[in-house]
């Protein structure tokens, strides 16, 4: 059986993206206009079924905020909205895509992403807000080369 394919649209509703990251307890403080041009989600745009978004720093990139509602896990959604924002990423001339997770690593590790010590952050990285001062300092910091 071959699973439908997943419509994924860039640009979400901030209101629904808000919904969506803050029932999932992930970071919504940050969240401009501007970060929306770079977040990709699927599903009806005022209740979207997951999303994702990328911040371009040149060559390198922090992906944020993946997140999938309870009732669309296990269907490949999260694993596709990755694939479309590296596929994103490798188009803007990105080459590493680093991420901060407190309870995703093994979906991570899964789709080539590795852990790295956070002192291997580059400049562009540790000077975004995930990094300096929104995610826990124990979160898991990871990096996959494009």
């Amino acid at each position: 059986m071959i699973a439908p394919a997943i419509h994924i649209l860039q640009k979400p509703d901030q209101a629904a993206a808000t919904r969506l990251l803050a029932a999932a307890r992930l970071p919504t403080a940050d969240l401009t206009d501007e970060h929306l041009d770079r977040f990709f989600y699927c599903g009806p745009a005022h209740s979207p079924s997951g999303l994702v978004g990328l911040e371009l720093y040149g060559r390198d990139a922090l992906l944020r905020s993946l997140v999938v509602t309870d009732r669309a896990r296990s269907k490949g959604l999260g694993a596709a909205l990755v694939a479309h924002v590296e596929n994103f990423a490798r188009n803007q001339g990105v080459r590493s895509i680093y991420l901060l997770t407190t309870t995703a690593e093994t979906f991570f590790e899964k789709r080539g992403y590795c852990r790295v010590s956070r002192d291997e952050a580059p400049a562009s990285i540790r000077s975004t807000r995930e990094f300096a001062d929104i995610c826990p300092a124990n979160s898991a910091f990871m990096v996959r080369t494009l």
